[in-house]
């Protein structure tokens, strides 16, 4: 459990009542930034335009394939667009390596030297770049510190548990005070458990030094949990930008709302039926905001918004159960309705007390059904 440990936030500084607050200057640039590696066919990254704002944890999601880790590649410098530009602070960087560009990046791997004590791994960039031997101690102390790993700097990287490497890992990346840091994938070679707790560890690290977080991954519970925004990427295109609780609640495309969470989704219409907005999902009809475009289009309910009773939302209607998967914690009810199959989450001891064919009432809000262009 000592991998949980963090360390304590540094105190914000408050604003002054009534100051309106300003939006972050923007840190990194995508100005519609395409890749296309030799011998490809097709583009790993098409025309991808993004902010990321300084002080801020971004994260990039996407399945494998999806073009993230080229973007982090080229912000780090290993790659070149094909086309377009990326900006650091302002400035393109086309053709500048990434030994000059005030980025470091963290690996899955850690890429720590296994000849070197985690001390001297720390103190490595300082050396290369002839810091004074001072400044190189005081900070490398200070970066310590700052990951808990004071105790363990004359170890040597095979001593250490995955997730002090991976502290170690960070604490090299930190210690030249980069303007931004890129972090490939890093917690993926971690087991569940720890893989958990070095997500409130990294989040609280990010507030407590400030610097631009740009995380990669696949795994959408780490996006969720530690960003401030995030982009969700398929085939090279970026789906939709936002905050997790955007991203999650408001889904732009039928991708993002299969790829975030899990979500019953399906085609339908959105007509006006006596001078109301309507929604037709299959057999099932319910109300929707006055602004709701109208025509064919997609529906996106999450299963936890399904509810296997008659008096959790305004819309209730008699269906069939088709299947009960028990997921340990909870059981997913997958119920035939009017043409459309809902997925319920439920509790577990809900779901061992229901069999298929029996007859049941699914019910949810109309408001959480989000029409989805597409």
């Amino acid at each position: 459990m000592e991998e949980a440990s963090l360390s304590p936030s540094l105190p914000g500084t408050p604003g002054r009542e009534g100051d309106t607050p300003l939006e972050p200057p923007t840190v990194v640039r995508f100005d519609d930034v395409s890749k296309v590696y030799n011998g490809a066919t097709t583009k790993a990254v098409d025309g991808v335009s993004l902010d990321i704002r300084a002080g801020e944890f971004f994260s990039i999601l996407g399945p494998s394939g999806s073009g993230k880790t080229s973007c982090l590649r080229m912000i780090a410098g290993f790659e070149q667009p094909s086309s377009g530009r990326i900006l650091l602070d302002g400035v393109d960087v086309q053709g500048i390596p990434p030994y000059r560009r005030d980025v470091n990046t963290v690996f899955q791997n850690y890429a720590l030297f296994p000849h070197m004590s985690i001390e001297a791994n720390v103190s490595y960039p300082l050396r290369m770049h002839r810091v004074a031997k001072h400044e190189i101690d005081e900070r490398v102390s200070e970066t310590l510190a700052l990951v808990e790993m004071e105790e363990l700097r004359k170890r040597f990287p095979h001593q250490l548990s995955g997730g002090q490497r991976q502290r170690a890992a960070l604490a090299r990346a930190l210690v030249g005070r980069p303007k931004v840091l890129l972090l490939d994938e890093p917690l993926g070679a971690l087991d569940l458990q720890l893989r958990q707790q070095m997500q409130l560890a990294l989040k609280q690290l990010q507030r407590d030094v400030g610097i631009t977080f740009v995380y990669v991954t696949h795994d959408q519970g780490e996006a969720l949990s530690m960003s401030d925004r995030m982009a969700v990427m398929s085939t090279g295109h970026i789906e939709q930008v936002g905050t997790p609780r955007e991203v999650y609640f408001h889904p732009n495309t039928p991708f993002v709302a299969g790829f975030i969470g899990k979500a019953n989704l399906g085609r339908g219409t959105v007509v006006l039926e006596s001078g109301a907005t309507v929604g037709h999902w299959g057999g099932i009809s319910f109300p929707m905001a006055a602004d709701t475009p109208l025509g064919p289009c997609a529906f996106s309910l999450r299963h936890e918004s399904v509810s296997l009773s008659d008096g959790a939302g305004d819309i209730a209607v008699r269906g069939t159960v088709e299947e009960v998967v028990f997921l340990g914690d909870s059981s997913e009810v997958m119920v035939a309705v009017d043409g459309v199959t809902l997925v319920a989450k439920a509790p577990a001891h809900i779901g061992f007390a229901l069999s298929n064919g029996q007859a049941i009432t699914v019910s949810f809000k109309a408001s959480e059904v989000v029409r989805i262009d597409g």
